[in-house]
């Protein structure tokens, strides 16, 4: 390697956190309204497990939880805004795919909640399962990747729904409570949000099924490896504070925060940097149970998001 390649790949490792800090907040593309995930309350407030993510971000490089820069987004439009330029994290019910991942620079920092394709119907519907909902219309989000999961779950089996994409969550909850579509399909755990905004959420009722894997995760751009490399390990600092509690209560919590702190300086941050992220938001625990789990209203079971201790798939990486 040259002087000259390794001074290029210095200053592309620096470039997004230098931007960040002389804009003073963390620009984050949201969801348009996903009750659970990221949504933003009558006094303004973003709450939900993609904005807390947001938030640990935002405490680890600026020293303050709430320098975000919320910036809304349809699903047709959240990666490609991120790759050209105009934020900085996408957090946005996005789901890790490959094609997703080359066809627009990108690079997904870690999986944030796993989920899969579900189906919203009318409780008194008498549909029990998919099939049961061939050559109807069914709600969907423009750009998501629910199109592809239709065709793939139902072309095989020789049946066909009839897809009504809308731009914004509000749209396609309104035309399935509407009576417009006989469903209204998005991944189950964005799904059990929207069942709790309806007036009447016992009149509704989530399908066991699941058509597909939908690892939602973190993104960023790929031209800085410096910014994909702190924002993959804040969200692996979340579920090492969980595993490390588990284990020891809270003293394990603060270790974390301290072996993980001593790294900051080699990541262009401070040695405070993990203890500010867990004073802020808490453990992947802490961010679950508020914003998806009991406390919420929601009461999503953790099933795959659970430690891969409890049977789940979050494993935490080593932060020595």
């Amino acid at each position: 390697m040259t002087a000259r390649t390794a001074l290029a790949g210095t200053l592309a490792a620096v470039r997004t956190l230098a931007a960040v800090r002389a804009h003073g907040a963390v620009r984050a593309l949201v969801s348009q309204g996903q009750p659970g995930l990221s949504l933003c309350a009558a006094d303004g407030r973003w709450t939900g497990l993609d904005a807390d993510i947001a938030r640990a971000v935002a405490a680890a490089v600026l020293d303050d939880s709430e320098a975000v820069d919320w910036r809304p987004a349809g699903s047709a439009a959240r990666l490609s805004r991120l790759a050209a330029g105009q934020a900085d994290l996408t957090v946005c019910n996005v789901s890790w795919t490959m094609g997703r991942e080359a066809a627009h620079g990108l690079l997904f920092a870690g999986v944030t909640c796993y989920d899969g394709e579900g189906f919203l119907v009318p409780a008194g519907s008498g549909v029990d399962d998919p099939a049961q909902l061939a050559g109807r219309c069914v709600a969907v989000h423009t750009g998501s990747t629910s199109l592809a999961n239709l065709t793939a779950w139902y072309e095989p089996r020789g049946l066909a729904v009839r897809p009504v994409a809308y731009d914004r969550p509000a749209d396609a909850l309104h035309a399935y409570a509407g009576g417009e579509c006989a469903a209204y399909v998005l991944d189950k755990v964005a799904l059990a949000g929207a069942r709790r905004t309806l007036s009447d959420p016992d009149a509704h009722r989530i399908l066991p099924a699941e058509i597909s894997r939908e690892p939602m995760a973190a993104v960023v751009r790929d031209d800085d490896p410096g910014w994909f490399r702190i924002c993959r390990w804040v969200l692996q600092l979340l579920f090492a504070a969980e595993y490390e509690s588990h284990r020891t209560g809270s003293a394990g919590r603060e270790a974390v925060a301290r072996q993980a702190g001593r790294h900051g300086p080699a990541a262009g941050l401070d040695e405070r940097w993990a203890a500010r992220v867990l004073d802020a938001v808490g453990s992947y625990a802490d961010l679950y149970e508020r914003n998806l789990g009991r406390t919420s209203g929601l009461d999503v079971p953790r099933g795959p998001n659970e430690l891969w201790t409890r049977g789940g798939l979050h494993y935490a990486v080593p932060l020595h």
